[in-house]
């Protein structure tokens, strides 16, 4: 399979030919886990990112994060939940009529689950609680995945626009502000030059990048959409999306005419 198979490939021909030199790239270097094509790819080190991360203050001091569900952050996910932290995750691809899980350690602790297995994908569909974008509190930190990023913050997904979105209605919501983290955890030869991406204005950029060999505080000079760029949603992520089309509904309504 190649980057051009993607189904989202189309997008935007500069950030598919980012992502295609980064999986390329990861498959050359060996240092790939597992599949690496039109997914957010797990990678040698991921375990390491994820310390590099957890050492940071920001992290030590938030007691909620929110962290996507792809393979490379299981140890970002089982850190905040050995950590105490109160963990919410996203359903893979957003597929259910709920979008979120609110997996709780205590709650893991009471009914006898490991967090080694809360920590993945399986396990917190299976253990977690589902919960509506209205029924969340507010976030300390947001962990996002990634293909490629830059220094100063520039990042591209596997093309489908679920992290974009869902900070944009993280943001209508209230649940984030300008300075709430947003971070990622990447293998080093992820980190790719700034003229490889190309920032829109729907875009949210990292505030935090850890890999196996550095953290990046990237002091980005770009600026946080407000909200959700509505115009920019396509039909299949209506169709995909089962709550999606409701939720912007309810939104429009409480911002009045």
């Amino acid at each position: 399979m190649t980057g051009e198979d993607s189904r989202w490939a189309q997008r935007n021909p500069i950030k598919t030919a980012a992502r295609n030199r980064v999986w390329e790239r990861l498959v050359a270097a060996g240092v790939n886990v597992g599949p690496t094509f039109d997914r957010i790819p797990n990678f040698v080190g991921a375990d390491a990112a994820a310390k590099r991360l957890a050492d940071l203050d920001a992290w030590k001091r938030a007691r909620v994060v929110k962290c996507n569900p792809d393979p490379p952050q299981i140890p970002v996910r089982l850190r905040a939940l050995y950590d105490g932290k109160l963990l919410f995750a996203p359903v893979p691809y957003l597929s259910e009529r709920f979008p979120y899980l609110r997996i709780d350690p205590e709650k893991l602790a009471a009914d006898h689950v490991d967090f080694e297995t809360a920590a993945t994908a399986q396990g917190f569909m299976a253990y977690g609680e589902p919960v509506r974008f209205e029924d969340m509190p507010k976030l300390d930190l947001c962990v996002v995945g990634c293909v490629g990023v830059t220094r100063r913050g520039g990042r591209v997904g596997k093309g489908a626009g679920f992290a974009d979105l869902e900070q944009g209605i993280f943001r209508e919501l209230g649940l984030v502000d300008d300075s709430t983290p947003i971070a990622t955890t990447v293998h080093s030869s992820q980190v790719i030059d700034e003229s490889e991406v190309v920032m829109e204005g729907h875009d949210s950029a990292l505030t935090i990048i850890a890999t196996e060999l550095e953290l990046i505080e990237t002091h980005t000079p770009f600026r946080q959409p407000a909200g959700v760029a509505w115009d920019r949603v396509r039909p299949d992520q209506f169709s995909d999306i089962p709550f999606l089309a409701d939720l912007r509904a309810s939104l429009e309504r409480k911002r009045g005419p």
